[in-house]
């Protein structure tokens, strides 16, 4: 089918969350500097972004018509065959518009190569448009990245990119059950997460490190790591489980693959959640009598290299 619209991803900068806030620039710039601190760096960074966004639409307009859309609208946003997808920003904001992407080819650019590591952004300002052509004409290569699922009983479902969050929506215990490889037991705990391949060098890495931390306090000699992750594997840990009379610590780390599934049954009459991705506007509610299934999605996100 061919591509009829591109559809250019962006969200607000800084300086224009603040302007948000504080209804004005002068008051945005009277309250940073008033708590010490660096106005200027949120203005280099605004103006640095709308000038590649600016110059990304510029050389776009050339080639295919195209619509922005802002990632608060990515939730409701329907993609359809005949687009392909042009990210601007921060990696964050591939791994929120890969889970909604449908399969849809996805360029990464990276608006700020000074400012951004740009790990999942291939491209910047000068090259994206070969990406763009290369789907247009099917001559592309795309990296596939398999997504995670959280399924409830009810039929619900949420995809993640990166991770997966499952615990209490507030800084209280979440309570549950969890079920993995044919053992149960019952949690108190803050939460667990569930990494892709993809996610795996981020939350999930720095839960590891935590522990390393705590086991080299105490005399160990455990070295900081990064998970390495197979293609159609998740991993899933807990965070920070307490043991008591009624609660279990045994299960807290794991591999999920096609035929072994994890699955928590919410113990919480309220405020239990699953979110995906940081993106904690768009979630399930996960309370007493919902049972999440977790395992590997059936769907991809496709990421444009070349």
């Amino acid at each position: 089918m061919s591509v009829e619209y591109a559809i250019i991803v962006k969200n607000k900068t800084r300086l224009e969350s603040l302007v948000e806030r504080f209804n004005t620039k002068a008051q945005a710039k009277f309250y940073i500097e008033r708590s010490g601190g660096n106005f200027e760096d949120y203005e280099k960074e605004h103006e640095t972004f709308h000038h590649s966004l600016n110059e990304v639409q510029s050389r776009l307009t050339k080639v295919i018509k195209y619509k922005i859309v802002d990632r608060v609208f990515m939730p409701s946003f329907i993609f359809s065959e005949n687009h392909l997808i042009i990210v601007i920003g921060q990696d964050g904001l591939v791994a929120n518009t890969a889970k909604y992407s449908r399969g849809i080819p996805i360029i990464a650019v990276n608006p700020d190569i000074d400012r951004y590591d740009g790990v999942l952004l291939p491209f910047n300002t000068s090259d994206f448009i070969q990406g763009v052509e290369g789907v247009i004409t099917n001559q592309y290569q795309a990296e596939t990245k398999r997504l995670a699922e959280a399924r409830l009983n009810d039929g619900q479902r949420l995809l993640a990119f990166n991770d997966l969050f499952i615990g209490a929506s507030s800084h209280v215990s979440a309570r549950y059950k969890i079920t993995y490889e044919a053992n149960t037991e019952e949690h108190s705990s803050s939460g667990l997460i569930v990494s892709t391949p993809a996610g795996s060098t981020g939350w999930l890495s720095s839960i590891m490190n935590m522990a390393y931390g705590i086991t080299n306090a105490f005399g160990g000699k455990q070295p900081a790591l990064r998970p390495v992750l197979k293609e159609n594997e998740l991993i899933f840990a807990v965070r920070e489980p307490f043991k008591s009379i009624r609660t279990q610590t045994a299960i807290t780390l794991g591999s999920i693959k096609q035929q072994s599934l994890l699955k928590i049954e919410s113990l919480m009459p309220a405020n239990g959640v699953i979110f995906s991705d940081g993106v904690e506007a768009d979630f399930l509610s996960f309370n007493s009598g919902s049972i999440a299934t977790i395992g590997i999605a059936p769907e991809t996100a496709r990421l444009v290299i070349t």
